[in-house]
């Protein structure tokens, strides 16, 4: 298994991209630390993994909250070897219209989390004996293309790729690696709540088809099955690097339909 008995913390644990993450690295042996804001969600996945499964209510926005969440997995599980930083929120308005407080939920839940808990949990794998270990920060295309009315968004996405980067290079010596994983359109309930949002739902699910190469949404198990990789020893030599799981969607240039 590519992460046996391998102590991994994901947070936003509790539905989406989160939950499969985290399913697919207890299947690979990893003892996971559950992570989300929804406290009876959290628990939930954390009963369906087993006993090697712990769950932990937590507002990633709050510096004590993070703390506590690495105090509990060491505490249970004896030390950190993964982390990946998923909790985040989406965000849709123009950017003329955008308030103070809506940056700083955005930028506070998808980055400032993602850095802080990250400064948390390496300092921790460098204490630990042995040290090292292996975070994963779930960023998004938004992290390499813009969409109108997302600026915030978009900008805390390419933070996360960027801190992925910087904390590769700086960490990369003391056995620690950092890399960033960007889906692209995924199978999650934004998906779902784009699709009955619709006003022709076969013009929307022809437009999505003629833009992404494959002609399909990305199941949130591929991006659950890519994270574990970049979690495991077999991508040793991988760090500070962006991977983009869109089904080819930013390969290319996308059509000027609309829908």
């Amino acid at each position: 298994m590519l992460l046996e008995s391998k102590c991994v913390i994901v947070t936003g644990a509790g539905g989406g991209i989160g939950e499969a993450i985290a399913r697919v690295c207890s299947r690979e042996g990893a003892l996971v630390v559950v992570v989300d804001i929804r406290e009876a969600e959290a628990a939930r996945v954390a009963a369906s993994l087993g006993p090697n499964a712990l769950a932990v209510a937590a507002d990633v926005r709050r510096a004590g909250d993070l703390a506590r969440a690495a105090e509990a997995a060491v505490q249970r599980f004896g030390r950190i070897d993964g982390l990946v930083n998923n909790a985040g929120v989406d965000f849709s308005k123009p950017f003329l219209e955008t308030t103070p407080s809506d940056w700083d939920r955005v930028i506070n839940t998808n980055l400032r989390s993602c850095f802080f808990l990250s400064q948390i949990v390496i300092r921790r794998m460098l204490a630990q004996t042995p040290s090292g270990g292996s975070v994963v920060n779930i960023s998004s295309v938004h992290s390499i293309a813009g969409v109108p009315g997302a600026a915030p968004y978009d900008v805390s996405k390419a933070g996360m790729a960027g801190l992925a980067r910087a904390l590769a290079v700086e960490f990369a010596a003391r056995g620690i690696r950092v890399n960033s994983v960007s889906p692209g359109l995924i199978d999650t309930q934004i998906w779902r709540d784009l699709q009955a949002a619709a006003p022709d739902l076969e013009a929307c699910l022809a437009y999505w088809r003629s833009n992404i190469p494959i002609e399909r949404v990305i199941d949130p198990r591929e991006i659950g099955e890519l994270t574990a990789f970049l979690l495991s020893d077999r991508a040793s030599c991988i760090t500070g690097a962006n991977l983009i799981a869109d089904g080819g969607m930013t390969a290319r240039l996308l059509s000027t339909a609309q829908v």
